[in-house]
């Protein structure tokens, strides 16, 4: 094969600990405080976004809209680091996880949202979830920030310019456990390399 070969960086391991935890109400989008989570090969009970299989949308133009498909976007998960950062963007005082539709928010770890597809997160109490990859910024988000603004409807689509690659992540359900606040997480980020 001609060509350069790929830089490869070894597959590592970080620590984190579960500072916020957050159930879905059926079809609503926003998400409620809780103190534990049960994991399931759904996902989350209840939730907007459980379930084995989901409907697609406008993130897969490669298929009809509504096409049933494998639901590798269970779990959301985001940092209150990255979420502070999208609120000076949008010049508002604060962005909860629950307005938009977060399950998780994650302490310890430096640009959470760009940990790579098939990082594994193991929790303390036997659960573990796989990351599928950044949720790229919808304008579903953008709008229940807005709905909690006052004449400021221009924040849905900011919304969308100020959360890339700062969204958080979507994951599935790899091993069913529970998870409770507070826990630890080893963050086990794969063998890396640029497929050029």
């Amino acid at each position: 094969m001609a060509g350069e070969a790929p830089t490869r960086i070894p597959a590592r391991t970080i620590e984190a600990r579960v500072d916020g935890l957050f159930s879905g109400a059926g079809a609503s989008f926003e998400t409620e405080a809780v103190e534990a989570l049960d994991f399931s090969f759904d996902g989350l009970a209840g939730d907007r976004h459980g379930g084995p299989t989901r409907r697609t949308g406008g993130r897969e133009p490669w298929y009809p809209r509504r096409t049933e498909i494998r639901n590798e976007r269970q779990i959301s998960i985001v940092s209150r680091a990255e979420l502070a950062a999208i609120a000076q963007g949008l010049a508002i005082e604060r962005l909860e996880p629950e307005w938009i539709g977060a399950n998780m928010t994650l302490a310890g770890v430096d640009r959470l949202s760009w940990l790579p597809p098939r990082t594994l997160l193991f929790f303390s109490g036997g659960a573990t979830i796989k990351v599928d990859g950044d949720n790229a910024p919808c304008r579903a988000s953008g709008r229940a920030v807005a709905r909690r603004l006052d004449d400021r409807p221009e924040v849905e689509r900011a919304f969308v310019r100020e959360g890339r690659h700062r969204r958080g992540l979507v994951a599935w359900v790899e091993k069913p456990g529970r998870v409770a606040l507070g826990e630890r997480v080893d963050i086990r980020l794969p063998e890396q390399w640029i497929y050029r």
